[in-house]
């Protein structure tokens, strides 16, 4: 089979788990059976409420429409209660709710005692099923994402201004292309009435997946899918699955920003996915690379260790959203195009051409050369450990169950494979996953610096960038 084809048949198969199932919607259900994960000695239930649907829904335009929505159902006011008032009732349930908006999916997030379902679970349901999107709270969420866009962004997070750099370049002219957030003239062009069409239009039962987790009974489940059937029916717009190659060469957008500082991160695609065992292969060549904040990792001792250039340095087999304000992989973040993707936390200017240089090298030389037997078999011993991190409560491991539905992985799940199929990984297929996938040959480069001009003619001539 061509690898071309195969991307098309994963492509098919993400969309099919995604369409909803018209008998069970013909017949006023839920098209998507829930996701279950009891620990009857838990005393909270964690609750998830997605929706197959997200930024990469938002009409031209007006970017940033899906974020508005979902941000409003989660911080605003019901059709029972206005906001300050769904705040008081909540506070001494000690509960609360709140939203995650990604490319491809929204995600309804919260937890409580059991013993506060009978006033919780109504709450929940009603910032779902009946948001009031009051014009106060429109206007305030909307003007807290425009600032976040306009000054938080772009003057005063390099790192996260730079990432989206990257994405902005990789994915150009698709849905992909745009953070979740949106983007100022797409935030400016948006009215509450779009933000009422939308939801009437998306949040359906067609695309509604109910995740439970903790110490919950049949009852709350049989609950929930009656609830949540009461959403319209109908199915969102179908989204096709961004085309995405890799560039001629290696393209550089720099961003021009005052700063003491350059932050870079660069990437290329990738086409391993969760549930393949290529996928775990390569998690093991990546851990040892660049794990998310690990100071064992190469290149965190090439670049910050060895010389003192920076605060850390890391890569990605998958999207990694927040890695500022997290230690360990987020959930819900589900997609069907990925980049392999360096992080390189902002170094002095008159730095940032050698960084990137050392950076690159450390990647072309595992793409070349692989993994030793040492270092496979160490970090494969501490991948099996340290994956144990990743999910630490209920309400984790319920997220984790949730993109298991997603993406398709059959169980015991992706959480699981790194206990069940890590420890049985040899060096072989790890230096083949490694040949296979990592072609650093071609990538995008984004860099945000005060020296745009200087940095540009810099990397375009191939002048030397000894450190001093």
């Amino acid at each position: 089979m061509s690898r071309n084809l195969r991307a098309v048949l994963a492509a098919l198969a993400f969309a099919m788990l995604l369409a909803p199932a018209t008998p069970a919607s013909a017949q006023g259900g839920l098209a998507n059976a829930p996701v279950l994960l009891p620990v009857a000695t838990d005393p909270t239930v964690a609750f998830k409420i997605a929706f197959t649907i997200g930024s990469q829904n938002d009409p031209a335009g007006k970017e940033g429409l899906a974020y508005l929505t979902a941000t409003l159902m989660a911080e605003g006011a019901t059709k029972k209660h206005p906001y300050p008032e769904v705040l008081r009732l909540l506070y001494p349930m000690a509960a609360g709710y709140g939203a995650r908006v990604d490319k491809e999916l929204i995600t309804f997030s919260g937890r409580v005692h059991k013993d506060n379902l009978d006033a919780y679970v109504p709450m929940l349901l009603d910032a779902i099923r009946e948001p009031a999107f009051d014009e106060a709270d429109f206007s305030r969420i909307k003007q807290r994402t425009r600032d976040f866009i306009e000054k938080t962004l772009r003057y005063s997070s390099d790192e996260e201004l730079g990432k989206a750099a990257l994405y902005g370049a990789a994915f150009a002219g698709t849905p992909y292309a745009h953070i979740s957030a949106g983007t100022a003239a797409g935030l400016e062009a948006i009215t509450l009435e779009d933000v009422r069409e939308f939801h009437a239009r998306n949040f359906t039962r067609d695309a509604v997946i109910l995740a439970l987790g903790g110490g919950y009974d049949a009852a709350l489940v049989e609950r929930m899918q009656r609830e949540l059937a009461q959403l319209p029916a109908g199915k969102p717009a179908t989204v096709m699955s961004p085309a995405l190659q890799a560039p001629e060469g290696r393209p550089v957008v720099i961003v021009k920003k005052p700063g003491a500082a350059t932050a870079i991160s660069f990437g290329f695609p990738i086409e391993a996915r969760r549930g393949d065992r290529d996928f775990y292969a390569l998690w093991v060549a990546n851990s040892w690379l660049g794990e998310h904040r690990n100071s064992s990792s190469h290149l965190y001792s090439v670049i910050r260790e060895k010389r003192g250039m920076n605060y850390g340095d890391y890569s990605y087999i998958e999207c990694f959203p927040e890695g500022g304000n997290r230690n360990v992989p987020p959930a819900n973040v589900p997609r069907r195009r990925q980049l392999f993707e360096v992080w390189i936390r902002p170094v002095p200017n008159d730095q940032a051409q050698f960084a990137l240089r050392a950076a690159m090298r450390e990647v072309e030389s595992l793409a070349k050369n692989g993994l030793t037997q040492d270092q496979f078999e160490l970090t494969r011993s501490f991948i099996s450990k340290y994956s144990l991190n990743y999910a630490v409560s209920t309400e984790d491991r319920l997220g984790y169950a949730l993109d298991d539905r997603v993406y398709g992985v059959k169980a015991p799940g992706h959480l699981d494979n790194f206990r069940r199929v890590i420890p049985t990984l040899k060096l072989a297929e790890v230096n083949a996953a490694i040949r296979k996938h990592l072609r650093p040959d071609r990538m995008w480069i984004a860099m945000v610096s005060e020296q745009a001009d200087s940095l540009a003619a810099r990397l375009a001539s191939g002048a030397p960038s000894p450190m001093k």
